[in-house]
């Protein structure tokens, strides 16, 4: 197997043999921040590909690894896709939630963590590169958090991918194929519609947001035979909760100063520490611009 860099949670190795070649992933299991239901994700996944959702076909999935077709593809980079790729992924999300499989999982969320000044002070004693900017945003990461935990989520819930990203997609021939199923569960769809369509419609900051791509996805998605929730925060939550426990888990990482043989390495962690210190904020501070201009 040869190792395929630059996954955020996981390790990923290719396999070559003469049935074809193999995506074979490597779960994290030592200091994972959820539990992963793997023969849920599984059945899920197997009915999305029988549904003609474009995906690497599911091969197997165990305890710590899952293997899947390799596909070919060109990356996504981070930065505004085109007005069709955009569409033909709202579509998709329209053909996900309509899919008929059962969830028996309920999703119990616990209080989001509001550790940060102590995370600051550890950070600071132990001389990490990015200390100095925790410790001048630990009010607002504590806003950021009571946000998370009191915003209204308007409903309905949906089973779906979750975490369509660039980094979770290909472009084949120019259209989509949508990767890494694993965080797959029951979500608001307001969330699941504003972390997909802003993450496509803009670059790495908050500077280049294109209108046009992020209503292209939404225009895909009634397209597809989907209804829009009504807009307001709760499109943004999810995308910021979920950033703001990548972050504090990467902080977590830093801190134990470790490079564990599973998920990213020390590297990586320190580099995902820096984005969400410093993107966090200008997110969180910017909301009410991005949501007028946005829905």
């Amino acid at each position: 197997m040869i190792r395929v860099h630059g996954g955020y949670a996981n390790r990923m190795y290719r396999l070559d043999t003469d049935h074809g070649s193999f995506a074979v992933k490597e779960l994290n299991l030592d200091d994972r921040r959820w539990t992963h239901h793997v023969e849920d994700v599984f059945r899920f996944e197997r009915a999305a590909f029988d549904a003609g959702i474009p995906m690497p076909e599911p091969i197997s999935a165990s305890h710590g690894t899952l293997v899947h077709r390799w596909v070919e593809g060109e990356k996504v980079p981070e930065a505004p896709v085109s007005a069709a790729y955009a569409f033909e992924i709202g579509e998709i999300l329209a053909r996900i939630h309509a899919l008929d499989v059962a969830w028996t999982r309920v999703s119990i969320e616990d209080p989001t963590p509001r550790d940060w000044s102590e995370l600051a002070a550890r950070a600071v004693a132990t001389g990490q590169p990015w200390a100095d900017e925790l410790a001048s945003h630990v009010e607002t990461f504590l806003a950021i958090a009571h946000f998370v935990d009191t915003c209204e989520r308007p409903g309905p819930v949906v089973l779906t991918h979750r975490d369509i990203q660039p980094w979770n997609l290909l472009s084949r021939e120019g259209r989509p194929v949508v990767l890494d199923w694993e965080l797959s569960g029951m979500l608001d769809l307001s969330g699941e519609l504003g972390s997909t369509a802003l993450s496509l419609a803009k670059g790495p900051g908050f500077d280049d947001i294109k209108p046009a791509i992020f209503r292209s996805v939404l225009d895909g998605y009634v397209a597809g035979g989907g209804a829009l929730p009504p807009s307001g925060p709760s499109w943004f939550v999810f995308m910021i909760g979920g950033w703001l426990g990548h972050t504090r888990w990467n902080i977590l990482r830093c801190l134990a100063g470790v490079d564990v043989s599973t998920g990213p390495g020390l590297a990586l962690s320190h580099q995902s520490v820096r984005n969400g210190v410093r993107g966090l904020p200008e997110l969180f501070g910017r909301l009410p611009e991005i949501e007028a201009l946005l829905v």
